[in-house]
């Protein structure tokens, strides 16, 4: 009886359909498959041979995960999630994360590495050949992906390898009759021109000997010395000809008692120096409101100019009588189709004063990217320019969107075309793209290309080479941080910060403002 019942229950139920297993299944399968079977032939090998355990399970753990979410038919939403989750940490969370992070260190030029990095740098810049030590005919070679030497004594003619960890004999070497190694057993000879790519770690290369080390001279010889500079462990310090110098942990330096310091260092963290730098230094202080200032205006100008200009085309190509429309709106998206930093090199050479086109359109002898005045607005006009037929473009979007019984409504009423326009037209694409005019705003704000590429942040005045009329912020972080003195990553990191504030302080108000007006014309 139970049996009958079961049977005509399964009879009554409608069966399930069966998923059919479709081209485009098979090939994202194979396709995640693929990704993360590439990732894990990259990334497995240096973990193992660095002996990082932990993350390499962590690594096989996501890959395991992702295989096994992307292999099932289960857990849909989650094969959506997981991707824009993994990118958004990649790209959005991780840089912001690093950025601050670096911020309170001294990481730049001279504070790479760690202690020991600076130790070695400084005691093998340091070698300088000893009185009748020999003189080395070199070949530089390749032992897998290590960097060697090959060493010809000019005394035995034997020759020796030379690495990091010493010199020991090599046979079946075969030498050539300028003393050059022409061929060794496991090694890879480099030529002249692979040889001179690598000119950095051969330079830096040092073979220990029981009397010194063995540097490179050039390309093809080496010879013997002795470090100036010796670390000696019992002290924590730096010994040499010149004195001593202590390690100052806080500085990231070995530092002698007059407060000098020697040039390399190693990374530390240093706190808020950073930031308080920024403050209090007279160099940055004293022109950070300046520039602020100015990059707040050309911030502005930027965005309200180019969803005015936008805006005010998209109105006359939206009218009904207006004819053609197709053919201005090709035209008009042709300074948003080309590359933006062609366009930039292509208008400063337009404002030259010599031989730029619009002096000798205007007959006119401007010194357009000389005088303070005159450079700004040259870069206001050409950010115009570019910037324009994006709004255009959202703005007529927008537009379409909007019903035309509402000004249809309103000029029953007795609205002016005018009235109506800033009664219905305006309020209603404020709703739509303030979200894109803050977004503007904030490019507009780190727009390093607009004045990099034009103007160069300059006219400089005499009494300050360092800034100019035209920099915003992140130019002048640029030069202040990579300019001459080196690269200071730590530095142009805390700026950075303050950057990011202040954009996100800006951004915070407008968006609030933001949502009271579409609660209001909800």
């Amino acid at each position: 009886m139970a049996l009958d019942v079961r049977e005509a229950v399964r009879a009554e139920t409608p069966a399930r359909p069966r998923r059919q297993v479709t081209t485009a299944f098979v090939v994202s399968r194979i396709a995640v498959l693929a990704v993360t079977a590439a990732i894990l032939l990259y990334a497995v090998p240096p973990l193992v041979a660095t002996g990082s355990w932990v993350a390499l399970g962590l690594l096989c753990a996501a890959g395991a995960a992702v295989a096994g979410l992307y292999l099932t038919r289960r857990y849909i939403p989650a094969k959506y999630l997981v991707p824009g989750t993994v990118f958004l940490i990649a790209f959005q969370a991780f840089p912001v994360v690093y950025t601050v992070t670096t911020a309170f260190t001294n990481f730049g030029d001279g504070h790479r590495g760690d202690k020991a990095a600076a130790i070695t740098a400084i005691e093998t810049g340091s070698v300088r050949q000893a009185p009748g030590s020999p003189e080395y005919a070199m070949t530089v070679a390749l032992r897998g992906d290590e960097l060697v030497f090959l060493l010809v004594d000019p005394a035995t003619k034997q020759v020796r390898l030379g690495t990091a960890d010493g010199l020991s004999p090599l046979a079946g070497a075969q030498v050539g009759v300028t003393g050059k190694v022409l061929q060794a057993p496991g090694l890879t000879v480099l030529k002249a021109p692979e040889a001179a790519a690598r000119g950095q770690a051969i330079a830096a290369l040092a073979v220990p000997t029981g009397d010194g080390v063995i540097k490179a001279n050039g390309l093809s010889r080496a010879v013997e010395g002795k470090a100036a500079l010796v670390y000696d462990a019992g002290c924590d310090c730096v010994r040499g000809d010149g004195g001593t110098w202590r390690a100052d942990e806080g500085q990231g330096y070995f530092v002698n008692t007059k407060g000098e310091h020697l040039a390399q260092g190693w990374q530390v963290t240093v706190g808020f120096d950073n930031f308080t730098r920024v403050l209090t230094n007279p160099t940055i202080s004293g022109y950070f409101v300046g520039v602020l200032g100015w990059n707040l205006v050309f911030a502005l100008v930027s965005a309200l100019g180019t969803f005015a200009l936008g805006m005010g085309v998209a109105l006359a190509l939206h009218h009904p009588r207006m004819r053609g429309t197709r053919f201005y709106r090709i035209a008009l998206i042709l300074p948003y189709a080309m590359p933006s930093f062609a366009m930039l090199l292509v208008w400063r050479d337009m404002f030259n004063r010599d031989f730029g086109l619009i002096n000798q359109l205007l007959g006119a002898n401007i010194d357009w990217m000389g005088e303070p005045t005159t450079a700004r607005l040259g870069v206001i006009l050409v950010n115009l320019w570019l910037g324009f037929p994006y709004m255009f473009l959202v703005t007529t979007g927008a537009l379409q969107a909007i019903p035309r019984e509402l000004t249809e409504a309103a000029a029953i009423d007795g609205a002016t075309p005018w009235r109506a326009f800033r009664g219905v037209t305006l309020p209603l694409l404020l709703v739509a793209l303030t979200p894109l005019l803050i977004s503007s705003f904030a490019f507009n704000f780190n727009n390093y290309n607009a004045i990099a590429l034009t103007s160069e942040g300059g006219p400089f005045p005499a009494d300050s080479p360092q800034v100019g009329a035209t920099d915003l912020l992140i130019t002048y972080t640029f030069r202040l941080a990579f300019g001459a003195g080196g690269a200071q990553y730590g530095f142009a990191a805390a700026i950075s910060v303050f950057i990011f504030a202040i954009v996100a302080l800006i951004s915070a108000v407008a968006f609030r403002r933001t949502r009271k007006q579409e609660e209001v014309y909800a």
